[in-house]
C-alpha cells in the first residue's frame, strides 16, 4: 500500500508554504517576531532556514552547486517564498525520474552533523517534512503573538473533502 505519493506530500508542503507566504504578506510583522528554534533570534530567520534547507536539498538531488545562506534573502514574504518556488521549480523534472534514481545514494555536508550519505527518496521526504515540521512550530509561536495562521495546516485537510 502506498500511503502518501510523492506528488501528495509535496503538494501539501506548497499548499502550506503558500499559506504562510500569505500570512507573512498579511502581517510582515510576524517577521520580527522572537524565535529561538534552530538557533534563530526572530521568524524570519527561521523561514530563512526553512526555505534555505528546501532549495539546498534540492540542489543536492540536482548535483548543483550549494546556494550559501547567506544568498537567500529573508526581509519580505516575497524574497522569502521566491526560494519555495525554486525549490519546487527543482524539484520538478526529478520526480519523473525511475526508482533506481531514488534507490541511488548521494553524500552531502550539513551544516550541524558533518558529512552524511542518504538514498534520494530519503533527502526528498526530509526535505519535505523538515519543512512541515519547521511550520508547525510556527504556527505556535505566530498564535501566541496573536497571529492566527487561519487555515487548516494537517495533511487531512490538505486531502479530504466535505461530506
Amino acid at each position: 500500500m502506498t500511503a502518501l505519493t510523492v506528488d501528495e506530500l509535496l503538494a501539501w508542503l506548497d499548499q502550506t508554504s503558500n499559506g504562510w507566504r500569505g500570512l507573512v504578506q498579511r502581517h510582515p510583522e510576524v517577521l520580527a517576531f522572537p524565535c529561538s528554534t534552530r538557533e534563530t533570534q526572530n521568524v524570519a530567520e527561521l523561514l530563512q532556514h526553512i526555505v534555505a534547507v528546501e532549495l539546498r536539498y534540492a540542489e543536492r538531488l540536482r548535483d548543483l552547486s550549494e546556494t550559501s545562506y547567506d544568498q537567500i534573502a529573508f526581509d519580505t514574504a516575497d524574497a522569502i517564498f521566491t526560494t519555495h518556488a525554486r525549490t519546487m521549480d527543482l524539484l520538478q523534472p526529478l520526480l519523473q525520474r525511475d526508482a533506481e534514481f531514488w534507490d541511488g545514494t548521494i553524500e552531502f555536508m550539513t551544516r550541524s552533523a558533518g558529512q552524511m550519505r542518504a538514498r534520494r527518496r530519503a533527502i526528498l521526504v526530509h526535505l519535505a517534512m523538515h519543512a512541515i515540521r519547521h511550520y508547525a512550530q510556527l504556527a505556535t509561536l505566530v498564535r501566541e503573538h496573536g497571529v492566527a495562521p487561519g487555515w487548516q495546516m494537517d495533511y487531512l485537510f490538505a486531502v479530504a473533502e466535505p461530506a
